[in-house]
């Protein structure tokens, strides 16, 4: 093979001598260099010493010969064809291809280039030197050898294990907090992009990850003095923990001196180089030291057997000069290796021509490896003399300079020019390559320069490793305006030339090389269909850039924005007041426009700006993307507003005519809308005005009241000015507004904190409300603070418009945001102000009600003074009150509730006097009262009565003063107001108002008529405009203290320790709340009374109300706790504290938590609920005490609630202590009652131990006696778990009940009951676990025992149960519970610990049909022990009567009394297809009557003629008393030959039975007792005995040892009775021929099939086993099917057996095979969901089985079960905990990602977003489109759609082509049924430029969608669609 591929390569060279360049520069050259490499990979082995070249010596040598030859050749003049070939291919001919990767060593002829990389033969696995360029949000900018650039990626950028560790860098993301430009570093080469080859565009992608750079690394390569490169893993006291990238060792750096770390900041994550100083190899670990200069001065040793892998890019080593090569040298390092150094990195940056001559041979050197290639075994070195100290060459030169001074150092011939540029501080070297030397074609650089000749140059770029500037001599260079980005400004105008035309936009370049991007919306004024058409690749356009950002030139060909001559605004501080500028349209907007200008600055024009006429759609005269002309109208730089006008000319007013915002005006109504009221304002200008219908009143029913009352033509005298929108001014009738609107602020600068002011809710969210002042000037309202009841929602308690008060809380100056409160507590009204405007408001609407004749209509009501007496005539009674109407006014009526009748009986047509209490002019009602104190209140005459109202009325008043506190008394109850009287004051009349501004829509206190209530005067009838009385409620101002009063009130000097004079105002039962000082408020807890640890009963029986004594403050609260609790001090008056000095303030700010398990305690009852008592043991000290531990009696328990009342004392014993929450867990008995090592124990251990505090049973002992509650109860015979604790749980066993046996002993009990238990024993699992056996009969026997003298030990007690086996005794009368029943008997539960088999023969004295049917699981039985085993734990019973079961031989008086030839009666026991067994009357005996002796005829079926239960008659045919056997005849012959009838012979019988080929039709004879027979005959025997083995042999192989089947018991049974019968009689087998053999066998087998056919019949239906034998059997058919095994487990639970559901689990783990891994993993995860519900506790249980199955399954399934399982019974943290530890140990798992997305989206939590950028950090590049694409269809579906909206959006930005992205979307899309907005999604995708394929599909979904949609139109133009895209394909 290695021949084949020589004559190869040699065919190569010989055929094309061009391509045998190999170290040329030219193009073939770099094809050359790019293939041969690849070549080489193939056939070269990989030798550690630098390998070798598997061609020979001799087909090297002439290899190169040829080589040598065609470079020659090529170095000298071409023609003038070939120059033209070489001009056309620039730069990349010449420059880049200097030289190919040579790794041959020092074996064969030297090559003439250095090894350089360049784009075309770098490749993957390559190790590299770089410096860092960029530092970007997602990645990094590497500049890399060569002037190559590279991109790192944030995964990419360091190990993905340490991201958790490391701090967020603030703005600059996570990777500024890591790298910095200019640092060092070494990468490996990831991949090269290969999509943009034709474009000169491939992207290199790095990786920095230490696993890839220390791939070959081990211990035992490390050295001292070598410098390693590691993370820093985490930060420590002493140092950091360092990771090499490698699991096998870690490192170490100290910080213990000075000089190591030399004052460096190091971070987590943090990239760190330094020199090994020692190894400890026991712990695995490298010591390094980080000193920069020992770093850069440390050499790399020559080491025994190091290989290319160790060699890490950035080393330096010592070499030696090899050779001199045309542009670098050879050198030879670490005895084994060669690397080359270009010219770029020699020592001196400046090397002349003759740099060859400073080099000798040998010369010895210091260099750093800088580059790596393992595939051709390349190493390139630098000798840079910044980069040898281990630093970055300085940037001293700046792109675009230009630099006229520059001296030519060097020519090289066909490649350029060394430049030394001037700058400063010192010089710096620049190259220019051939192509950039002149504009014009220059052959040889050496006759138009020369060498220290001055030149101009231009820094086209920079080189940031070699520190190395690319010049450009051509002249145009100089030319053009724009060079680099840094050169284009917003707003330049430029020409360019369109490369490229895209769906998107346009591709353009300018004359320097620089593109930008024209979008689609630029392209054109207007919208344009087909981009392509309007742009040609190759014309040249004029263009104005609009913006330049990162890089990114964005410009537009807009005609308007192009020539535009005004100003260019460019960023907000040039956004002067009155600069007219263009811009163009963003978004419009139902309230206005929004308008970009240049560089991204935005501005807002309102709909008043945009010179709309009233009525006019915005969106019909504005669109998106429209170029306007604007003018600025004002500006905020600091907040970025910008505020437009499209009016550039507005029309000019006078200073002092123009309208200001707060100032008022009057108006006349003109139109009046839906919405608003359109007027006509009073001001020159002629200005319109709008009041929209909120602001005519501040309460909202008579704003819509007044609304439907205006008419053109009504004037409003006084209108508040709220905003000026052009000539439009927005108004407010609003009173409370006009009436402050001296105080409303125009600018945020007005505003100051702790202030209130008046404003209206503009606009309500679900976070809080906007509220607005004057102008824009808006302040927001979060959702916390609108209501002190913070359960208010916003939109509920608020109405848009609505009139509040708003308490300032901050005021930002940089954004001028303002923050406000709502809160009534804050802004309650000191006036009456919102009563006052709604009386003068109905006045107002009772005047817009009189259209006609307006001054009479008017005159009614001064006849109704509030106060005077009038005289009226009762019109109607009613059972609310009663009607009055007014002779001289007809249309006003009184009205007089029952309350104000005075107890008058009155009647209609009575003529009364009363006094007016109320008038409601608008719907011209008076509200009167008869009552006498009203009435008669001056005693005055009637006729008086108009003469002296004012009179009345002044001195009713005339004592009154403003802010007077008086009591009053609920006359009548308004809607928005009460009607008070003041008895105080002659009951005069006056009016409270129910709600405020802030609380309009909240829920208001109920008021009655006769209720007495305090208020205070606010305003007097002769002040108030409204002409009344106007009070505030105390009850509305006490709660709405204002918060300079309450600053005013802490002004004391009141602390910790002092004493005070104190007056009781509350007494409550567990403290007394307290006055003291100038209005503080305390309290004394009810512990603090009395000295002492115990409690005193009633320590507040000797206080009361209004009390004064003297107390010491012990502590205080801070504000936000005091306004919780209501108070701000703790007191006390205990006597000890009272009369120590002032040093206890010391002791009183410690709160001590003295106590100790066992302690004895004592607290007050402050809480009951329904399972905890609740305990105050001091101020800062509760206990608590569990329902269940507070008695043992449930008729206690039951009245658990009533038995502790709040303040009663409670004493009892510390169980558990929790010091943090500072709560005690108590009992009631004394643990001086627990002995031995749980008494023990409970001192020894943490008491703080939360999990303890769970489960803990320390104080729980066998024997004692408990309360419980049944907790659950178990189906069958499972019994009962009982709850005695907050988490502990015990069983009730069924026998254990109740103390007699009852034949249903679950009947009285029920779920949630109270029960009384007694502990009969406490196991210990091995898994941790507890299981407790609870009794509620074994408290009782203490009792019984003692009362019967002991009588009840016995077994022949009613209620006596077997606790152990050697108890019982044969003959033993016992009862006990059915467990299970099968076909060969049942199993009995004697005890909970003794069980019991009954035989089938032996469950009745009959014959037993349905064994399950009859006995029934959980029936009470009553039988007698027959047999007990102790050592193998059987019992055997039988439930016969006592004479059979105590006869030990058959009773033979019946036998006696048959003789053969007797014929008798008899009824069918049982039929076989043998025969019939049938028990005779009036005996105990039951024969068989063969099938041969039935009839005389043949008888196919005995059981279609016989049936069990039938009667008989029968003739005795033979006795046998030997053998207890009867034969019967039933033939019709023998019953004709009469009674006494003879049969033949024993003999003869016998003989005739051998003739007609039967078995001998004899049966054991047996008693009524004995039920059915064993066994039939000999043949029957013998059958079942070899059935019977075989199953016996097959069940136990899979059996336990010690499950006992209800088959050994009979088998055993039948080889006894087989033994007997052939020892009694031997003549047995005799009888028995072989053909009646065959006949048994083939019946016995067919009986078999039968019942594998009915069972498994039952499993095809569905019907599942139903014993435990058949669920054996089934597993041992399919051991390894999981169903099988849970089915079996399910059964188990379903019979109460939660321990044999285990060991079911335990045995299926064990059986199935390894194999079968999603088998195994079905059952660890019914394992886990059982433990989840029986485990005790079922955490800890769960995670038991979690642990193990971890070991044997993939851990990702099994997470993903236990993490299905949390979320399936809804245990909510659990779930979070876990989703947190597997997005750690699962990161590169998409579907875990997933699955915590899906779950914060089913918890409506927040952090989605965090979470999608953890993850897309973590994935592998390629998983991301999957993911975001998964994340983007969970937010359609479980969370806000607009997500994931944005997230498709995202995408499809990045792969537009991609046709299932598409898909998906439009899928997700049209099941939301937006119709507008899936148009326009199909329109984007089908203007798309696809490929026909992908085309189609699109088309064929439009089609189909509107189709669906049934709109024809819509059709037809889909489908011209399509037909247009196929046209323009085909053309």
């Amino acid at each position: 093979m290695a021949a084949a591929n020589r004559k190869t390569l040699k065919r190569k060279y010989k055929d094309n001598p061009k391509n045998s360049s190999y170290f040329g520069n030219g193009r073939d050259a770099a094809a050359q260099s790019q293939t041969l490499p690849l070549q080489l990979d193939v056939d070269v082995p990989d030798f550690p010493r630098g390998g070798r070249s598997s061609l020979t010596r001799e087909d090297r040598d002439e290899i190169r010969a040829e080589v040598d030859a065609d470079f020659d050749a090529e170095m000298r003049p071409s023609k003038k064809k070939k120059r033209k070939k070489m001009m056309k291919t620039g730069d990349e001919a010449t420059e880049e291809d200097l030289g190919s990767l040579f790794g041959d060593g020092i074996i064969g002829k030297l090559p003439r280039f250095a090894n350089k990389i360049t784009l075309k033969n770098i490749s993957p696995g390559m190790k590299l030197w770089g410096v860092i360029a960029e530092v970007n949000e997602k990645d990094l900018v590497v500049s890399l050898p060569g002037g190559l650039h590279g991109l790192v990626r944030a995964s990419e950028a360091l190990d993905m294990a340490l991201v958790n560790n490391i701090k967020d860098g603030g703005e600059g993301g996570l990777l500024s907090s890591i790298f910095n430009v200019g640092q060092l570093l070494s990468c490996v080469v990831l991949e090269v992009d290969e999509g943009k080859k034709e474009m000169g565009k491939r992207k290199i992608w790095l990786s920095l990850r230490l696993s890839l750079l220390h791939k070959g690394f081990s211990l035992d390569v490390i050295q001292e003095g070598m410098v390693l490169t590691a993370y820093v893993k985490s930060v420590e006291d002493h140092g950091y923990i360092l990771h090499f990238g490698l699991s096998s060792f870690t490192g170490f750096l100290p910080r213990t001196r000075e000089e190591d770390c030399r004052e460096i900041q190091v971070n987590a994550g943090q990239f760190v180089h330094g020199v090994v100083r020692s190894i400890d190899k026991a712990r695995k670990v490298v010591h390094l030291c980080c000193d920069a200069v020992m770093v850069s001065k440390c050499v790399t040793k020559d080491l025994k057997g190091i290989s290319l892998d160790i060699l890490v890019p950035g080393m330096m080593v010592n070499a030696r000069v090899q050779a001199i090569l045309e542009n670098g040298i050879m050198l030879s390092f670490l005895t084994y290796f060669t690397g080359t150094v270009d010219i770029f990195h020699l020592q001196s940056m400046f090397p002349t021509s003759a740099w060859k001559k400073e080099y000798d041979k040998n010369k010895k050197v210091n260099a750093r490896i800088l580059f790596i290639d393992p595939s051709t075994r390349a190493v390139g070195l630098t000798m840079n003399p910044h980069l040898l100290l281990n630093k970055a060459p300085p940037l001293t030169v700046k792109t675009g300079g230009i630099y006229d001074q520059s001296t030519i150092v060097r020519i090289d011939k066909g490649l350029g020019l060394l430049l030394q540029i001037p700058s400063e501080p010192v010089p710096s070297p620049a190259y220019v390559t051939m192509s950039n030397v002149s504009d014009e074609e220059v052959q040889k650089l050496e006759k138009k320069f020369k060498e220290g000749s001055l030149v101009r140059a231009r820094i086209l770029g920079y080189r940031h490793l070699e520190g190395l500037a690319m010049g450009i001599l051509k002249a145009s260079a100089f030319e053009g305006s724009v060079f680099t980005h840094s050169d284009v400004k917003p707003g330049m105008v430029l020409k360019a030339k369109v490369v490229a035309v895209k769906s998107t936009g346009a591709i353009v370049q300018f004359p320097g090389g620089i593109k930008a991007l024209c979008p689609l919306q630029h392209m054109s004024e207007f919208d344009i269909s087909t981009p392509r058409k309007k742009f040609k690749v190759g014309a040249e356009l004029l263009f104005r850039v609009l913006g330049c950002k990162s890089k990114r030139i964005t410009v537009t060909h807009k005609k308007t924005l192009v020539k535009s001559k005004l100003s260019i605004l460019s960023s907000y501080a040039d956004a002067t007041v009155g600069l007219v500028t263009h811009g163009w349209i963003t978004k419009v907007e139902i309230y206005g426009c929004f308008v970009r200008f240049y560089n991204g600055v935005q501005g807002f024009a309102p709909r008043s700006e945009l010179g709309l006429e009233p009525g006019c759609d915005i969106r019909s005269r504005y669109h998106v993307g429209e170029v306007v002309k604007c003018r600025v109208t004002s500006s905020i730089p600091a907040s970025r507003r910008i505020n437009l006008s499209f009016i550039i000319s507005p029309t000019r007013v006078s200073e002092d005519d123009v309208v200001k915002l707060g100032s008022l005006v009057s108006g006349v109504v003109e139109h009046v809308t839906s919405r608003a009221v359109l007027l006509h304002v009073n001001v020159k200008g002629n200005m319109k005005g709008t009041i929209f219908i909120e602001h005519l009143a501040d309460h909202q029913g008579l704003a819509s009241l007044m609304k439907s009352l205006l008419k053109p033509g009504h004037e409003f005298p006084e209108l508040l000015v709220l905003d000026i929108e052009g000539n439009n001014l927005v108004l407010t009738a609003k009173f409370s507004l006009i009436q402050a609107a001296q105080e409303l602020p125009l600018d945020y600068m007005q505003i100051h904190p702790h202030s209130v002011i008046h404003g209206y809710i503009c606009n309500i969210i679900g976070t809080g409300c906007f509220v607005r002042f004057l102008g824009r000037l808006t302040g927001f309202c979060p959702r916390k603070k609108a209501a002190d009841d913070q359960e208010v929602d916003t939109s509920e308690a608020f109405y848009i418009g609505q009139s509040v008060r708003s308490h300032i809380l901050d005021v930002n100056s940089e954004s001028g945001q303002i923050t406000v409160s709502l809160k009534q507590s804050c802004c309650s009204s000191s006036n009456a102000s919102f009563l006052q405007s709604y009386f003068l408001t109905a006045e107002k609407i009772a005047e817009l009600q009189v259209t006609d004749s307006r001054s009479l209509e008017l005159n009614w009501a001064e006849n109704f003074n509030i106060g005077c007496v009038v005289k009226g005539k009762i019109n109607e009674v009613k059972d609310f009150g009663v009607v009055i109407s007014f002779e001289h006014c007809t249309n006003v009526f009184g009205f007089i509730t029952q309350y104000q009748l005075g107890g008058m009986t009155i009647d209609a047509g009575f003529t009364v006097q009363a006094v007016v209490l109320d008038i409601a002019k608008a719907e011209r009602l008076v509200d009167l009262s008869l009552k006498p104190e009203f009435v008669n209140r001056n005693g005055e005459d009637i006729s008086r009565i108009p003469a002296s109202k004012k009179k009345r009325k002044r001195e009713a008043c005339e004592d009154l003063k403003v802010h007077t506190t008086v009591n009053a008394t609920v006359e009548i109850v308004k809607e928005e107001y009460l009607v008070l009287s003041l008895p105080e004051y002659n009951y005069a009349i006056g009016y409270a108002g129910l709600s405020d501004y802030n609380t309009q829509k909240l829920s208001r206190r109920q008021f009655s008529s006769g209720e007495s209530v305090v208020a205070t005067v606010i305003s007097l009838p002769s002040s108030s405009p409204a002409g009344r009385l106007l009070l505030l409620l105390e009850s509305l101002r006490q709660a709405t203290e204002t918060s300079s009063s309450k600053r005013a009130k802490r002004k004391s000097s009141y602390d910790v320790g002092s004493v005070v004079q104190a007056e009781v105002t509350e007494m409550k039962p567990l403290e007394l709340r307290l006055k003291f000082g100038i209005g503080f408020r305390g309290r004394i807890h009810i512990t603090e009374v009395a000295d002492g640890v115990d409690a005193v009963e009633k320590p507040f029986c000797n206080y009361k109300v209004g009390q004064t004594l003297t107390a010491r403050i012990v502590a205080k609260y801070t504000q936000h706790d005091s306004n919780k609790k209501g108070y701000q001090w703790e007191l006390s008056v205990k006597p000890s504290l009272i009369a120590g000095s002032i040093a206890v303030k010391d002791k009183l700010m410690v709160e001590d938590f003295n106590f100790s398990a066992g302690q004895r305690v004592s607290g007050y009852v402050y809480k009951v609920d329904n399972d905890w008592i609740w305990l105050a043991v001091s101020r800062h000290v509760n206990a608590q005490l569990f329902i269940l531990d507070s008695s043992s009696e449930p008729n206690e328990l039951e009245e658990f609630q009533r038995r502790f009342k709040t303040g009663s004392i409670v004493c009892g014993y510390i169980l558990r202590m929790n010091r943090d929450k500072r709560l005690l867990r108590l009992v009631l008995r004394p643990f001086s009652s627990l002995n031995g090592p749980a008494s023990e124990f409970i001192n020894a251990r943490d008491v703080s131990n939360a999990a303890s505090e769970e489960i803990g049973i320390s104080h729980i002992h066998e024997g004692d006696i408990l309360g419980g509650r049944i907790w659950k109860i178990l189906p069958g015979i499972g019994g009962l778990l009982v709850q005695i604790g907050p988490h502990l749980y015990g069983k009730v066993h069924f026998t254990e009940l109740t103390g007699a046996w009852l034949p249903e002993p679950l009947s009285g009990y029920h779920e949630g009951q109270f029960v009384k238990c007694k502990v009969l024993e406490i196991k210990n699992s091995v898994k941790g676990t507890v299981h407790l056996d609870l009794s509620f009969r074994s408290y009782l026997d203490g009792i019984l025992s003692h009362n019967s003298g002991g009588s009840c030990t016995t077994g022949n007690s009613p209620g006596y149960r077997v606790e152990k086996i050697e108890d019982l005794h044969p003959d033993t009368v016992i009862q006990g519970y059915v467990k299970n029943v099968s076909s060969k008997g049942c199993f009995i539960l004697l005890s909970r610990n003794v069980d019991a088999k009954i035989l089938l023969s032996n469950l009745s004295d009959g014959y037993v049909e349905d064994p399950e049917k009859e006995f029934p699981i959980g029936k009470l039985v009553t039988g007698k022990v027959l047999s007990v085993e102790p050592l193998s734990k059987r019992v055997e019973v039988t439930l016969k009567t006592s004479n059979a079961c105590s006869t030990t031989k058959p009773d033979f008086n019946d036998l006696n009394r048959l003789h053969v030839g007797d014929v008798v009666s008899g009824m069918v026991k049982r039929v076989e297809s043998f025969g019939l067994f049938i028990m005779i009357n009036n005996t105990n005996v039951i024969g068989l009557c063969h099938v041969s002796e039935l009839s005389d005829d043949h008888v196919d079926s005995t059981e279609d003629k016989y049936r069990a239960g039938d009667r008989v008659t029968a003739k005795v045919l033979k006795v046998d008393k030997e053998r207890h056997r009867v034969s019967l005849g039933m033939k019709t012959s023998y019953m004709k030959e009469g009674i006494n009838t003879q049969l033949p012979s024993t003999e003869k019988t016998n003989e005739a039975v051998n003739g007609n080929d039967y078995m001998e039709n004899t049966l054991f004879v047996s008693q009524l007792e004995d039920g059915m027979p064993d066994i039939s005959n000999s043949d029957a025997e013998y059958q079942i005995e070899e059935d019977s083995v075989l199953v016996e042999a097959k069940s136990r192989a899979s059996i336990l040892p010690l499950e006992v089947m209800l088959d050994d018991a009979e088998e055993t049974n039948v080889d006894d009775n087989v033994l007997n019968s052939s020892q009694k009689d031997s003549d047995c087998a005799d009888v028995v021929d072989e053909k009646s053999k065959r006949r048994a066998k083939r019946k016995a087998k067919e009986e078999k099939e039968q019942e594998i056919r009915a069972a498994e019949e039952r499993l095809l239906d569905g019907d599942a086993p139903r014993s435990v034998d058949e669920y054996e059997k089934l597993v041992r058919s399919s051991p390894n099917n999981s169903f099988v095994w849970m089915k079996y487990m399910s059964f188990m639970l379903h019979v109460g057996d939660v321990e044999g559901a285990r060991s079911i689990a335990e045995r299926a783990l064990g059986t199935i095979n390894i194999r079968y891994e999603a088998e195994k993993l079905n059952i660890w995860v019914a394992y886990l969901n059982l433990e989840n519900e029986y485990g005790n506790p079922p955490e800890e249980a769960v995670m038991s089985i979690f642990q193990r199955a971890l070991q044997y399954c993939d851990p990702l399934k099994v997470h993903l079960q236990l993490l299905g399982l949390y979320e399936r019974t809804e245990q909510h943290k659990l779930a979070d905990d876990h989703l947190e530890k597997m997005v750690k140990k699962f990161r590169h798992s998409t579907e875990v990602w997933l699955r915590q997305i899906q779950w914060l989206l089913k918890q409506n939590k927040d952090q989605v977003e965090n979470v999608i950028n953890r993850a897309l950090l973590s994935l592998p590049r390629h998983e991301h489109i999957k993911f975001l694409s998964q994340v983007a269809l969970l937010e359609y579906k479980c969370g806000v759609p607009d997500r994931g909206r944005s997230i498709f959006e995202k995408i499809l930005r990045e792969y537009p082509k991609r046709r299932d992205l598409w898909s998906v979307y439009l899928d997700q899309e049209i099941r939301l049924g937006d119709v507008d907005l899936i148009r326009a999604l199909f329109e984007r995708a089908t203007s798309l430029s696809l490929s026909a394929k992908k085309m189609k599909f699109l088309f064929k979904k439009y089609l189909n969608y509107e189709k669906s949609l049934g709109d024809d139109d819509r059709v037809q133009y889909v489908v011209q669609k399509a037909k247009e895209f196929i046209e323009t394909t085909n053309v």
